[in-house]
């Protein structure tokens, strides 16, 4: 071999090492006869008759490989190539020659020749590359596909033209039949992903685009495309005496039973749209435009992306995708890891097994995440690896287990060009295949193969890992009949259900199918694979009727059940989560029953690892807006992102991965994003119908929980809208022209239409536009300059209150710089203390007398509560110039106003008080309102949400945290009077 072989063979895994033959009369055999039939090649006879690596490749080979041989012997000129030129050209040759050959050879007989001749030089060359170590298996792959696309593509412009000379269709033009015809081959499988193996198959998907308008009677454009088809397949895999160039298989089209060779591209996705099956979406992950039309072929490929990829998760592929390995599984021979007559491609521990684990993860996220949307399965590996969705080992061990059986299926095949993947069921024939391996007996390649189909089968095992608790032993649980089974209701005993023949009889309900989400077979199937680990779950949390209870309540509310019970079938930790939220979150559990697919992103592995900052939601939105989607898409989309963005903000604050005030920020910050995308997505729609405002500008102002960041997961959205234009601007310049301010006024409308408008995907957020100037008598949008007018002249002292907390969350950075000009300098101005205070306590009174709090849970209300923590805030931030002069701005956060101004105006002991009352407050208050729908009540809340809201501020019991809460509350009333009714500022 070549010096780049030698440099490329230490690449290699350590099995791998240059073929040797063993027998040396078998060589001397075979010398003999390729002598014989090289005999007027006297270059080769030379080569024969010399020593080198390259010589001892070929003999081994064919020692090995019957079909390696014979085509040696037979074709003797396909040898001396392989051993005196670089790989890349040769190889790269074959592929050119193989694309043009439809402008060399006319006839249909001399281009079906001169393809098999190349594909047999092809064939040749690279099995002895893969057997001397020169290139590795992927480049082997990689070389093949390309060959494959090659013989495709000249094909089709044989046929293209052919058809045209006929008068059947005129082509664009003659030089390219292919270009602007319509006709695209796809290709599936592992020709799309080039990643074809030594004898594949290769399966094709043949659609037109009817528009290219090339067939001159267009009724008959399905009849003419398909008859090309059929002669495609002919060409190609014809055994004749040259051979074949690859069997074809076009059973991944449309229903293929009852369609044409050939569909229209339209009637193509209508199926998959309409009737796709989910085993088709795993099958055009990898699909790719192999030959035709490339620009139709990749716009199918692309249309095709919604189908594949799903905006939601759709957790019945996951069951569907692990049901056809368990069919697989069940014929003969694919039950146990084993080695003799093993099948590395089907049986456990396979390739199959690799590319589903890849796929069924590809199919949960890749909507979501478009880095996921590759089709080689080490860069699928890499990219799950990359997005934190497997670990780096795992990645690491599947690749080179993945490349090893695919090394091991080459060598199956190249012994007698066979598609087989099935190892030899002797021991002869078995050590041929480790000899071709590099191994140095059977022994060690029967241990490395054990070895690394365990290793496949656990990796793929763990992504099903329900498969396990499914078959675990727990007893009797059977519920069909009309009477309780003795053997189930004793299981249910022992796991601890204290009223076993009422929990049975409920259970016989959902199996009736007498609620919406039990009505199908499919969902009943689902829930009854669910059962063990449900009812496990339920035992373990001490309390099991009532969590069955709860659970059956989730059930009957639900529209559908298959999509969840998928989920929780291929997840045993979220079945964990969800009993969890059922017994202490009654508002999540809602959530959950209307928009099952809120617990899509759950299966996120970084879920609780990552903090929701701003920088990740923002990463993570941009990535679910990727595309180019209608006005009201983007806002469908943005109402699912926030839906699920604030179920698993409230899950890491139920599960302890964030505290409240972290969560508030979270909260905030999705908010802001999604603020800033409705914005942009209103905008586009208000210019392509109104056009622009010359030198127009707009920011919108957060206010309230926004403005301060504290937000909950049911907070209104309370915000000003800016804006400003050239002042000679009369109207927009649009083809429907307005002026400036029904421009703006519109918009703003518009905005709180799409934030605030209920769909089928909900409302994203109640606004409130009331803190405008002159409140709701005033207009909905605001110029700059009048906004700066009415703080400074007109405005009251409440209004000054929620300046404190005005935020710029979104709009130009100039008009963003101009309103902070004017909150700076009407928060600086100096006050008439007495004044200032007096408002403040007459507002607050105001609020007692009429709102006043239930109880002591009422945090927000209560005397020394929530609200006497921010006037004191907002009071302070108010007196701060007139007390100290002008100083650097501490922010709009109740936390950082405190912490920068509460010690030196009012002390460091009332500053501590009051920053404790606020955690403390903010936690419960943000626990509380993620969970419960009314208003917290000891005596009727759930048991678990009791110890959750404990466990969240390290209580003991209620009756403890209640008696702190009035001391706290107290002291914070206290600190309110000393510093507003008071004075008491020093």
């Amino acid at each position: 071999m070549n010096s780049k072989g030698a440099s490329e063979t230490a690449s290699v895994a350590e099995y791998g090492r240059p073929i040797k033959a063993v027998s040396p009369e078998t060589s001397r055999e075979f010398l003999t006869d390729l002598r014989n039939a090289a005999s007027d090649q006297a270059d080769l006879i030379e080569f024969l008759d010399g020593e080198g690596s390259g010589r001892e490749v070929l003999f081994a080979a064919a020692e090995l490989s019957p079909f390696l041989r014979d085509v040696a012997l037979t074709h003797p000129e396909c040898i001396l190539p392989v051993f005196t030129g670089e790989p890349e050209v040769l190889l790269d040759g074959l592929v050119e020659s193989a694309k043009n050959a439809w402008r060399e050879n006319l006839v249909e007989a001399d281009l079906m020749r001169r393809l098999r001749d190349l594909k047999r030089r092809l064939a040749f060359a690279l099995a002895m590359y893969d057997l001397g170590r020169v290139l590795e298996t992927r480049k082997i792959t990689a070389w093949l596909s390309a060959f494959a696309r090659a013989s495709v593509s000249a094909a089709i412009n044989h046929l293209l033209l052919s058809a045209h000379n006929a008068g059947k269709l005129v082509l664009r033009d003659e030089d390219n039949p292919s270009a602007g015809s319509g006709l695209a081959v796809i290709g599936m499988g592992k020709l799309g992903s080039s990643e074809l193996n030594y004898s594949s198959d290769i399966d094709l998907v043949v659609i037109y685009d009817p528009q290219a308008e090339i067939v001159k009677d267009r009724d008959e454009a399905t009849d003419v495309f398909s008859r090309m088809v059929r002669r495609l397949i002919h060409i190609l895999q014809e055994r004749t005496g040259d051979g074949y160039v690859f069997r074809t298989d076009l059973r991944l089209r449309p229903d293929p039973g009852s369609t044409p060779l050939a569909l229209p591209y339209d009637a193509a996705l209508h199926y998959y749209e309409a009737r796709g099956q989910n085993w088709e979406r795993a099958a055009y992950i990898k699909a790719d435009v192999a030959a035709g039309d490339l620009q139709t072929g990749s716009a199918f490929c692309r249309d095709m992306t919604p189908f594949i990829f799903r905006k939601y998760l759709d957790y019945v592929a996951i069951a569907d995708i692990h049901s056809i390995k368990r069919q697989i599984h069940a014929h003969k021979g694919f039950g146990d890891i084993s080695v003799y007559g093993h099948n590395v491609k089907l049986g456990r521990g396979g390739i199959r097994e690799i590319e589903f684990f890849v796929q069924t993860q590809q199919l949960i996220a890749g909507g979501r995440m478009p880095a996921l949307r590759t089709r080689p399965t080490e860069v699928t590996l890499a990219a799950l690896a990359e997005a934190g969705w497997i670990d780096r080992e795992t990645e690491a061990s599947l690749r080179d287990a993945y490349w090893f059986l695919r090394d091991v299926e080459h060598r199956i095949q190249m012994r007698r060009d066979e598609q087989s993947h099935v190892l030899p069921e002797n021991d002869k024939e078995l050590g041929q295949i480790a000899q071709m391996m590099g191994f140095d007996g059977a022994q060690d390649f029967a241990e490395r193969l054990r070895s690394t189909l365990r290793l496949v089968e656990e990796h793929y095992a763990r992504l099903f890992e329900h498969e396990k608790g499914l078959t675990a032993g727990t007893g009797n649980l059977v519920f069909t009949g009309d009477d309780d089974d003795p053997g189930t209701l004793e299981t249910l005993a022992q796991m601890g259900f204290a009223r076993p023949s009422d929990m049975s009889r409920i259970i016989r309900t959902w199996h009736y199918g007498r609620y919406r989400a039990t009505q199908t077979a499919a969902a009943r199937k689902r829930l009854t694979d669910l059962m063990p680990v449900l009812l496990q779950i339920f035992a373990d949390t001490g309390r099991p009727d009532e969590t069955l209870l709860k659970f059956d309540a989730f059930l009957s509310g639900l529209p559908a059940g298959i999509q969840l019970f998928s989920l929780l079938g291929s997840n045993s930790s979220l079945m964990s989560l969800l009993v969890s939220i059922l017994g202490s979150a009654p508002r999540l559990a809602s959530v959950i029953s209307r928009k099952p697919h809120i617990f899509d992103g759950m299966l996120d592995p970084t879920l609780l690892a990552e903090l929701p900052t701003r920088e990740a939601l923002s990463e993570r939105l941009e990535a679910f807006l990727d595309g180019n989607f209608a006005y009201e898409e983007v806002l469908d989309r943005l109402r699912i992102f926030a839906s699920e963005q604030k179920f698993l903000i409230g899950v890491r604050l139920l599960t302890g991965a964030i505290n409240g005030e972290r969560a508030g920020r979270a909260f905030t910050h999705l908010a802001d994003l999604i603020l800033k995308a409705a914005v942009n997505a209103v905008q586009a729609e208000l210019e392509a119908a109104h056009g622009r405002i010359e030198g127009g500008r707009l920011a919108i102002v957060g206010l309230g929980k926004l403005g301060s960041l504290e937000m909950t997961a049911e907070s209104d959205i309370d915000m000003i809208l800016l804006y400003s234009h050239d002042p000679e601007c009369m109207e927009s310049d649009g083809t429907k022209p307005i002026d400036p301010v029904r421009y703006y006024t519109r918009f703003t409308q518009r905005l709180v239409a799409a934030l605030s408008a209920p769909t089928a995907e909900g409302v994203l957020y109640e606004v409130d536009l009331r803190l405008r100037p002159s409140g709701n008598k005033g207009p909905v949008a605001t110029h700059i300059r009048a906004f700066s007018k009415y703080q400074r002249e007109e405005a009251w002292t409440w209004e000054h209150m929620a300046l404190t907390r005005a935020r710029i969350v979104t709009g130009d950075a100039d008009i963003a710089a101009e309103a902070e000009q004017v909150f700076a300098e009407v928060l600086s101005r100096s006050r008439d203390i007495d004044k200032t205070a007096t408002d403040v306590e007459e507002m607050r009174q105001r609020i007692e007398d009429e709102k006043p709090a239930k109880n002591i849970w009422d945090l927000k209300l209560i005397p020394g509560g929530l609200i006497d923590i921010e006037f004191i805030a907002q009071f302070l931030r108010l007196q701060e110039a007139h007390l100290q002069g002008d100083g650097p701005a501490p922010g709009t956060r109740t936390k950082s106003v405190l912490e920068n101004l509460a010690p030196p105006m009012i002390g460091e002991d009332a500053a501590a008080t009051l920053m404790e009352a606020l955690k403390l407050y903010t936690q419960i208050s943000q626990i509380i309102r993620l969970c419960l729908e009314e208003r917290f009540d000891p005596e009727r809340a759930p048991l678990a949400f009791r110890e959750l809201m404990l466990s969240g501020v390290d209580f003991p019991d209620i009756g403890a945290l209640e008696a702190y809460l009035h001391e706290m509350s107290q002291d914070v009333r206290a600190i309110f009077t000393r510093t507003i009714a008071e004075r008491q500022l020093l």
